[in-house]
């Protein structure tokens, strides 16, 4: 290990990690663990994620843009909990490579700042491990582990979700941080496309289409439960529609899903036009536009549609919960 490119590394990363804390953290970055005082709720209920992104640093690493997949980490993980009620408190990464390189550490760094910036959430702690042997010197793996916090009477566990109940989407800002795999095996081996060849349906280069990052959904999700108003909510990433949204649901109920509700993105049809994927595969492979589902009830639609507005917020009618019919799956797709 080069213990000087390391010192410097963490000098980047202390930096930026004290810009994200709240008033909530107790200790510095480099203690041997992280602190954090939670306050203000009276039945404080922790919920917690950890997740990776996946195949798109394929994508960073071939571009050398290693700015953008720390946000996407970040955003990702914050989802994951805001859809069970939980705000955000701390984060922490795990950041591996096989040659350490201190300006491309600072730059995933800088990524992950931002999205803890922008959803309240305090970068605590991490670890950075240098592993020759295990990667290759100029790639790297990237995970995150989030903690939040909820009232307990304000957890979403889909208890509350009816049917009836009517399902509100809200765009994805592209693939977010899955169907990677796929995505780039299309684009790049079989239409044989470079990260600078522009796709006029897109209106971007393959790279910047691919690099669009992974947004964060916890202002609208805030937004409708302080009103009342959120009853379930599906975060939609591997699986698609399909495997996410029944993961709101209670037994016994299921989701119609009206496909002529909204337009598929550009870039998702020039994937499907590339691998001639049937629709199945599609729809669970990819958001198809889609990167949040919450389900409210129909006396409150125009309200949470009013309110999810005034947040600049795109929302589109994209189905109702049912009664699940027997034989039948959770998603009907008509």
């Amino acid at each position: 290990m080069d213990i000087d490119e390391a010192d410097r590394a963490v000098a980047s990363i202390k930096k930026m990690a004290r810009g994200t804390f709240t008033k909530g953290v107790l200790t510095e970055i480099g203690s041997f663990g992280a602190s954090f005082q939670l306050a203000g709720l009276k039945k404080p209920v922790l919920v917690s994620s950890a997740d990776g992104v996946g195949t798109k640093l394929k994508v960073a690493f071939l571009t050398g843009r290693h700015d953008t997949v720390g946000e996407d980490l970040v955003n990702h993980c914050v989802n994951d909990i805001a859809v069970q009620g939980a705000l955000p408190l701390f984060f922490l990464d795990y950041f591996a490579v096989g040659k350490l390189d201190a300006r491309v550490a600072a730059a995933v760094v800088s990524g992950i700042a931002r999205g803890c910036k922008h959803n309240g959430c305090a970068l605590i702690g991490g670890e950075t491990a240098e592993m020759p042997g295990l990667y290759a010197e100029s790639e790297y793996d990237l995970a995150g582990f989030i903690v939040g916090a909820a009232e307990r009477s304000e957890l979403l566990d889909g208890k509350s979700v009816r049917a009836g109940d009517v399902l509100l989407a809200l765009p994805s800002t592209g693939l977010h941080t899955n169907g990677y795999s796929l995505a780039r095996k299309l684009l790049f081996e079989v239409a044989g496309y470079t990260p600078a060849t522009l796709l006029p349906e897109v209106g971007s280069t393959v790279a910047d289409a691919l690099l669009a990052v992974h947004r964060s959904y916890l202002k609208p999700i805030r937004a409708l439960m302080k009103a009342k108003l959120l009853r379930g909510a599906a975060h939609i990433t591997g699986g698609g529609i399909t495997d996410n949204t029944p993961r709101m649901l209670p037994k016994g109920l299921g989701v119609s899903i009206e496909t002529s509700s909204w337009q598929i993105p550009p870039l998702f049809e020039v994937l499907r036009k590339i691998g001639n994927i049937p629709d199945d595969d599609f729809r669970r492979t990819f958001n198809l536009g889609v990167g949040m589902i919450l389900a409210v009830p129909l006396r409150g639609l125009r309200r949470a549609e009013a309110i999810l507005g005034r947040l600049g917020e795109s929302p589109f009618l994209i189905g109702r919960v049912t009664t699940q019919k027997r034989g039948r799956g959770r998603v009907e797709y008509v």
